[in-house]
């Protein structure tokens, strides 16, 4: 469902009792792992949907029923041993430390959404972790990271050989449509999706394709 403020869209999975139920995906994400970079913002081509995670049914037809998607590799992530983790269902790339670190000029912590843009290009300016092709995921690339199987996804992908994955929003590349003075974020420990202002300060976690 929707929760609208003045600053805010909201998209929260509905509570029933002490379960979480998830919401079908095939409305709401497309996978991602082709991409062409224009400032630090992310112009992707599509894959087939990858399954929720979510294995508990719930009611019929949900996501713990159907399974529907493409069907999770063994391991879903391979570490690259170069501080670079390989999502083998999306092959997308991702840096291994999640924290928005400080690394050589670049600033880290928690940024606006401008100043994590330019945070991805600071990165490429330095060539970091050997690569020069880093960007802002959108926010379907962030959404595919999710394991709705699980009650918190940042302990889960810590779990999967990330570092420092805060329990909190991470900004996407990709504007609300309707407002484009905010952007889409994806919480790392609820999977909620929501669309805030650009000015919040929001963790970044930089992505390429291989």
């Amino acid at each position: 469902m929707f929760l609208q403020n003045n600053n805010r869209t909201d998209m929260r999975y509905p509570d029933s009792g002490a379960f979480k139920i998830s919401v079908l995906l095939v409305l709401t994400l497309i996978a991602v792992i082709a991409g062409v970079c224009i400032n630090g913002v992310a112009y992707a081509g599509t894959v087939s949907l990858p399954q929720t995670g979510q294995t508990t049914s719930y009611a019929a037809y949900d996501d713990g029923a159907l399974r529907k998607g493409a069907t999770w590799p063994k391991p879903r992530f391979t570490d690259n041993g170069d501080y670079t983790v390989t999502d083998n269902l999306t092959g997308l790339l991702w840096t291994k430390d999640a924290g928005t670190a400080a690394t050589g000029s670049c600033k880290g912590g928690s940024k606006a959404w401008q100043e994590a843009l330019d945070y991805v290009t600071c990165l490429n300016g330095i060539n970091h972790l050997g690569h020069s092709d880093w960007r802002l995921p959108n926010v379907n690339e962030l959404e595919s990271l999710a394991n709705f199987g699980k009650n918190d996804r940042g302990i889960w992908l810590k779990s999967q050989g990330f570092n420092v994955v805060y329990s909190d929003y991470y900004w996407s590349s990709t504007s609300y449509a309707s407002n484009t003075s905010n952007a889409w974020i994806i919480g790392m420990d609820s999977g909620y999706m929501s669309a805030p202002e650009k000015s919040f300060s929001i963790y970044v976690w930089p992505v390429r394709s291989r």
